[in-house]
């Protein structure tokens, strides 16, 4: 079974990447991982508490949440996995890609930089992807 992997933060971009990858993995009969990630940068790991920790780690959850809401009104029929990292985001997103179909990606997520075009992780999926890449951009 053909499977497509889909970064999800809880932002507006990652919920319509969400969308799309679902109808996808509707007309390909694909699989969908659903991979949320989170880190520290190093030079704040030694200054991170354990409250920022769970925060980070929280957030992940509540953005897997959502997104098991949007994949619910795609249609029960999709086989969905899904996971939450502790690892920089690109990174994970391009190695849960590996063996896959398809890495689907938000243009923006939940960074600083609004003006920016792309965000860093889909400009870091876009020169790493083992896969064919589909960044999607908010329909908003």
């Amino acid at each position: 079974m053909s499977r497509i992997v889909v970064g999800v933060d809880g932002s507006q971009h990652s919920l319509s990447a969400l969308r799309w990858a679902c109808a996808e993995a509707v007309l390909r009969r694909a699989s969908l991982e659903l991979v949320a990630a989170w880190s520290i940068p190093a030079a704040a790991l030694e200054a991170a508490s354990a409250e920022v920790v769970d925060a980070m780690e929280n957030s992940a959850a509540q953005a897997l949440a959502a997104a098991r809401a949007v994949v619910d009104e795609c249609g029960p029929d999709l086989q969905v996995t899904e996971g939450i990292y502790d690892a920089q985001p690109a990174r994970i997103l391009v190695e849960r890609a590996e063996g896959a179909d398809l890495l689907v990606v938000g243009s923006r997520g939940l960074g600083d930089f609004k003006a920016l075009l792309l965000g860093s992780v889909s400009q870091e999926c876009s020169h790493h992807s083992p896969v064919p890449l589909v960044i999607v951009r908010n329909a908003g």
